[in-house]
């Protein structure tokens, strides 16, 4: 099954008479050096750029844009490992009750997480995010439609663990030989804290088949990370072989921080200079080796000083974890070995049929977010008709497929809000060395695949017709991720008050 199919197939069973449209955006692999920058040696993986595009029509009703997933997976065949790292999902406000995005979302994990279903080989997956309540992500001004109701820091962090654990119970009931562990820390919470904020939260409790860890996976040893083991124990420590770097991540930022911070007590005093050993050959392999560790010390800084634990420590004050809202880092570990498994013969780097050329997606994603609007119904459809145009038109290589991105492109500006929260930080591009970093320039030996008709129909773009019975208004949960189920009416005993008769004098 090819995850098109799956996301609709996921969509089946919701309630109402509705149909979805769906376009589903992978990238072909390509060549990718910066998940773990500060690794040495660097292991060598493969990206690929997923955007998945959810559409909704009502009977007499257009078509609009409702639900949007951006996620990254990574390939690293050298630990037979990969990851996916969701990076946004934004829902218009446009849906129907209850909201597709919930459901769209458990689909999508858990196709990545079945090893009978995940298009990559790897014995190791891993499925990491970090959740931070905001306004909008993927759908400019849908902010300031009435109908968006965006959830709270804790609301979010609340869903997003109740999803990770659907996902969990659904492959461990399929896999009982499955591997799986579930992490979550909400920086600036202590366990007890983040236990009772979440359970507050929610309306139904999480299930109990698949416990979670509050901590980080970075020093548990059931399952493998996907960066190779160092050789020396300081490697095998090391912050640059454990936690991966993802693009708008605050771990990443974090920890290009300490990688270009060579002292923590301020400038080194000059060594000691030491005679000349010309006579002694072994002098002068010393003195390499001293400019090898400085070297070393210059390209990763702190990296190799900051131990797992201190690292997660010191995030707990990072400005963007505890500005006003509260965020949380989920992982899931999935480890499925299969003895004998065959490794296949083509290239990680060769295209699948359904893929498309990496700026393809790149393309589109940019015109979602620079020449669309959905804060009006009516621009919503405008923007869904527009941007849905255009990734057919792509993918027949029509020339003038460019046009249709800017057409109707009556882009109100974004009202100035006065939030209490601080604006959300933005990966600067990398520094290795003290240098800006370069992507990858080693020749790719297969040619970027061209979108064609036949691709679009049978690998992008797909719909599905529901017709279910539909909830009653006090039962329509998810609205936007949220979960609005009413809880059980409680007795609510009213006292009487007595009056104090006064005393005749």
């Amino acid at each position: 099954m090819i995850l098109r199919d799956a996301l609709l197939a996921s969509l089946s069973r919701l309630p109402g008479t509705r149909e979805f449209h769906i376009h589903v955006l992978l990238s072909s692999p390509r060549k990718h050096s910066g998940l773990f920058p500060y690794a040495h040696p660097r292991p060598r993986a493969y990206l690929q750029d997923l955007l998945v595009l959810l559409s909704e029509q009502q009977p007499n009703s257009p078509r609009v844009l409702v639900t949007a997933i951006e996620a990254s997976i990574y390939n690293v065949p050298v630990t037979s490992s990969g990851v996916l790292y969701i990076s946004k999902v934004d829902s218009s406000g446009h849906a129907t009750l209850p909201s597709p995005t919930t459901s769209l979302v458990r689909a999508l994990l858990a196709f990545y997480g079945d090893p009978t279903t995940r298009p990559l080989t790897a014995d190791h997956f891993w499925i990491q995010l970090f959740a931070r309540a905001q306004g909008q992500y993927l759908f400019p001004n849908s902010a300031e439609f009435s109908g968006k109701s965006p959830l709270t820091g804790i609301q979010l962090c609340a869903w997003w663990q109740r999803v990770l654990s659907d996902v969990a119970t659904q492959l461990m009931a399929q896999n009982q030989q499955l591997k799986l562990g579930l992490y979550y820390v909400l920086p600036g919470l202590s366990e007890v804290e983040a236990v009772h904020s979440l359970d507050a939260a929610r309306t139904r409790p999480l299930a109990t088949d698949c416990p979670w860890t509050y901590g980080h996976p970075y020093s548990q040893m059931e399952i493998p990370l996907p960066c190779p083991v160092g050789k020396t124990v300081d490697e095998r420590s090391s912050l640059g072989h454990l936690i991966p770097s993802f693009d708008d991540d605050p771990k990443s930022r974090f920890m290009d921080e300490i990688a270009h911070t060579t002292d923590s007590e301020g400038v080194k005093s000059p060594k000691t200079k030491r005679p000349k050993t010309s006579h002694h050959p072994s002098g002068a392999s010393r003195d390499d080796k001293d400019d090898e560790d400085d070297a070393h010390e210059a390209r990763h800084g702190e990296i190799e000083r900051v131990s797992p634990d201190e690292f997660w420590e010191r995030m707990s004050f990072r400005q963007e974890c505890i500005a006003g809202v509260v965020t949380a880092f989920f992982a899931m570990g999935l480890s499925t070995p299969i003895a004998g498994r065959s490794v296949p013969a083509s290239s990680p780097l060769a295209p699948q049929p359904g893929q498309v050329a990496p700026r393809m997606v790149r393309r589109v994603v940019a015109t979602l977010l620079n020449h669309h609007e959905f804060s009006t119904t009516e621009r919503a459809v405008r923007a869904t008709e527009t941007l849905e145009e255009a990734v057919k038109g792509l993918c027949e290589d029509l020339k003038s497929a460019a046009a249709p991105l800017q057409s109707h492109r009556t882009v109100t500006p974004e009202r100035e809000t006065t939030s209490v929260t601080l604006e959300v930080p933005r990966t600067p591009p990398r520094r290795v060395g003290g240098y800006p970093s370069i992507a990858d320039v080693s020749p790719n030996p297969f040619d970027e695949p061209v979108a064609s008709l036949e691709t679009y129909r049978s690998y992008i773009y797909g719909t599905i017709s529901v017709s279910n019975a539909s909830l009653l208004p006090k039962d329509r949960g998810d609205v936007a991720g949220r979960d609005t189920k009413e809880a059980p009416a409680q007795t609510v005993t009213v006292l009487a008050v007595r009056k104090k008769r006064k005393v005749a004098s």
